[in-house]
């Protein structure tokens, strides 16, 4: 089996790609297969930025095809916030409870026309023999006023999906797979990736 690269540890995320690449006879491998000690700093200022930062470095690193998401929700009526610091909005410590608790403060007073949001996925690929390329996929959504669901991880809890009148941890990993940002960029990198695998 041919095996191609995901520059994540993150164990929900590398499912997501296995579900695309799997099929295609590749096996997906991660961080934790390769280079667990391998950290690129994200200095990027946009999804695109940060993706090409990590899908380049360790391409280069481990000569070899490596594919790189950089994702994250865009809350209208705070200009874009969390945007690219989704992850560590709450703080250095990465924790999903602690950034839903300081989004729902912040949109306190916010009304619920005005909850707009989206979840992005910027997915980058890159090798040592080829120029590197990114596609971007979205969800949109509204930030609800509670938490709500138990599946997925992140922001999931409170990203009310309009198309399925419920909130993204309440979809199934299937539901989930066809709506999401993640599911969408997939989609987009499926029909680039027939012609170049």
């Amino acid at each position: 089996m041919k095996k191609i690269i995901i520059a994540t540890k993150n164990k929900g995320k590398a499912k997501d790609f296995e579900a695309l690449f799997n099929p295609l006879g590749y096996e997906v491998l991660t961080l934790h297969d390769v280079a667990e000690d391998m950290d690129v700093e994200e200095t990027g200022t946009t999804f695109e930025e940060n993706a090409l930062l990590k899908a380049t470095a360790l391409a280069e690193h481990l000569q070899s095809i490596v594919i790189a998401d950089d994702s994250g929700l865009e809350v209208d009526a705070l200009d874009g916030r969390p945007g690219i610091y989704s992850a560590r909005y709450a703080g250095e410590e990465k924790s999903d409870e602690a950034n839903i608790t300081k989004l729902l403060e912040e949109l306190r007073d916010t009304k619920e026309s005005e909850r707009t949001a989206r979840f992005v996925c910027v997915i980058a690929v890159a090798s040592p023999t080829m120029e590197p390329f990114t596609v971007r996929g979205t969800c949109e959504g509204a930030i609800a006023q509670e938490r709500k669901g138990n599946n997925g991880f992140g922001y999931d809890p409170v990203f009310f999906v309009p198309s399925e009148n419920k909130m993204m941890a309440e979809l199934s990993a299937e539901e989930k797979g066809a709506i999401s940002h993640r599911g969408n960029a997939i989609k987009q990198l499926q029909s680039k990736l027939t012609a170049l695998l």
